[in-house]
Parts: C-alpha cells; structure tokens; sequence
C-alpha cells in the first residue's frame, strides 16, 4: 500500500494541477485516475483568467502548451436582447495585456498528462489502488461519487438547458475580440480561438433550451450556420463549422455542496460547486480552490496533518465567498435576460447600458473576473 500526503481522486484539468501545485510546496501526492471513457473530438474551450495563468505557470504547463492552443482575448463585447444594451470591456481600460486567454480543454489536459508523468513526488495510480494518506481530495467532477459517503450533500438546480459546443471559421478576423449575446432563452458566446484557423477562428458555447439544442445538435450543417446567423446578425462575419460539423452537448445547472471539507476530505472543483457557463468562470473557480488549498496546506501548524479539520476548514471558510458571489451572479444574469415580466426586457439592455458608461464598476467587475 502506498503512503503519501495527500491522495487526490480525478486526473481533469483540476486534479492535475492540484497534484503539481502540491509536489512544488514539498507534498508527496498519489493521483488516482481511472480510464478515459470513450468518446468523440473535446470541443470545449476554456477562458482562464490572469490568476489561474500564474497558477499554470508556476507549475511549469502554460509554457509547454502548444503555440495555437491558447488565444489572448483583447476586448469583450456584450450584446442585449434590445437597441442600446450592449457592454464593451478591453484590456487597455483595464491596463493589463489580455482580459483572458482561451485555451483548448484537450490540449490543456494533454499537456497536464504529461507534467504529472515526471513530476517528482507525483504517483500516477489506477483509481482502484488504495492509498493511506492523512488527506483525500476529491476532484471528480459534478457527478462525484465520493459526496454522498462523506455527508457532503450536493444541492442542485437544472436550468432546463444544455450548452452547445463547436469549432467555427469565421469570414472575417477575430482581432482578439470575445463576443456574447444575452438573450431569452439563450446566451451565444464566441470566444476567440486560434488553434480552428490562426485570426479566424472562434470556439462556441451556446446555452439553449434543451430541446431546441436536441434540434441543432442534430441538424445538418447548413441549418446549423443558418441558425447561428440569425443568432449573431453577423456581427463576426459569416460562420461556418470546422471539425468535420462535430458538435457536442452537456446539460447545464446551478450545484454546490453543502459541505465541501471533513476531517481527512476534502472537494475541489466541480465536485464542490457548479455554475452556469455564460460568464466563462467555472474553470477557474477549480483553479481558484487548487491555489488556495495548496497554500492553506504549506502554511498550516507544522504538528497538523493536511487532513486536520481545522486546517481544512480554513480552505472552505475561504473559498465560500468568491464561489458564492459566481453562483449568484450567473444565476442571476440568466433569469434576468430569461424573464418575461413586464419591464424586465428594459431594465435589462438599460443596467447594460449604463454599467458600460461607468468606468469605475467597469474596472471593478473585470477586476474581479480576472482575479477570482
């Protein structure tokens, strides 16, 4: 039986950097991962922030990316459902380089793959060996299956939506420019992506009613782009798939854990909370939980194991606030821009209107996308 520190369960992009972030402050780690289920193209594409960036770097992964597989986003540009809601941010207002970089989900994962299998420190297992470690991390994703044995019960909502995925070739040159319609029922993002065609190309998440997604996911290309046109008003151009037409879909919901640590457990990532993906942060609030976990494991009392409760309590204390402050907000963007009430459409493209003449709240809500 191997004996280590700490024993992390899922090898995603959340358990991987956790088992570097850990072995890099001196943990000896077993990553437990069990065998890929099989399935077609990874079409998702993340947006990381600045903080979970610096958190790649210091691992030693952001650099060893292939050069197409990260794309900086320049300018984010907002659409409402009516003249005059619109919202525009750039990175010069907020006097960084990018206000984020979209990264390809496959390429990040392979490149994770490989720094763990010679990461000193790190033990890559099976997910059915058993380890004897002071500390379990549970980093098994939204369907975990280690909460309800720990008591950590999970509260979820589905939205009634599923997020449309896919690789699109835009006529017309990106420029770093991020995209996003606000709409009921449904919010489109196009999110700058080098790694389809250098300048051109987009990766797309559309949130849509479940069964008018069953119809797209299924429909011919031609209707697919035809869709999207009337969707987009051609604002990027014309739009035409890549990938062979591949489409993907997940259902989406609102989720988090009543309790996220125990004495010797402990959830990171999508198995502690779920958000919607219309403001791009469920990555990086996982990221967000490794960079705190590991530090409030470095600096702990020297005679307290990584599982003390008190230890781990500190780490939930502190990640409690940054992940409900996303809940709410996602949450509440999406039954804003979803309600039929009379007055709400207005309301809407007019708070849109005004936040993007407020340079102030401007520089302070990207401030904090950037940093969460």
């Amino acid at each position: 039986m191997l004996r280590c520190d700490v024993a992390i369960h899922g090898a995603g992009i959340v358990g991987r950097s956790l088992a570097l972030e850990l072995a890099s402050r001196g943990f000896d780690v077993a990553l437990l991962t069990a065998a890929p289920a099989a399935s077609g193209p990874d079409l998702r594409t993340y947006a990381l922030n600045a903080a979970s960036v610096a958190l790649l770097q210091r691992v030693r992964v952001w650099a060893q990316l292939p050069p197409d597989a990260a794309t900086p986003v320049l300018e984010m540009r907002i659409h409402g459902d009516a003249a005059g809601g619109a919202l525009e941010f750039s990175a010069w207002q907020q006097h960084v380089e990018q206000l984020a970089h979209i990264v390809d989900a496959a390429a990040l994962e392979a490149t994770l793959a490989d720094a763990v299998r010679f990461a000193p420190r790190v033990h890559v297992l099976d997910a059915d060996v058993t380890v004897d470690a002071p500390l379990h991390a549970w980093c098994d994703g939204r369907h975990s299956r280690a909460r309800e044995r720990l008591g950590a019960d999970f509260v979820a909502h589905r939205y009634g939506q599923t997020a449309v995925a896919a690789r699109l070739v835009a006529s017309q040159p990106h420029g770093g420019v991020a995209r996003q319609w606000f709409r009921a029922p449904d919010v489109l993002a196009l999110l700058p992506f080098d790694g389809v065609a250098r300048g051109y190309g987009y990766g797309l998440v559309w949130s849509l009613p479940d069964e008018r997604a069953r119809e797209l996911l299924a429909a011919d290309a031609a209707t697919f782009e035809d869709a999207l046109a009337n969707a987009t008003s051609g604002a990027a151009g014309e739009l035409t798939l890549a990938a062979g037409g591949a489409r993907a879909g997940w259902p989406l919901m609102l989720g988090r854990a009543q309790r996220v640590a125990g004495p010797g457990w402990v959830l990171v990532g999508d198995a502690a909370h779920v958000v919607h993906p219309l403001a791009g942060q469920g990555l990086n609030l996982g990221l967000g939980d490794v960079a705190c976990l590991a530090r409030v494991l470095a600096q702990r009392e020297p005679w307290r194991p990584p599982g003390d409760e008190r230890v781990l309590a500190r780490y939930a204390r502190e990640r409690a606030a940054p992940t409900a402050e996303m809940a709410l907000v996602t949450d509440g963007l999406l039954h804003l821009f979803a309600s039929d009430l009379p007055g709400a459409r207005e309301l809407r493209n007019r708070g849109l209107g005004l936040v993007d003449h407020l340079t102030p709240l401007k520089r302070w809500l990207a401030a904090r996308a950037l940093a969460t």
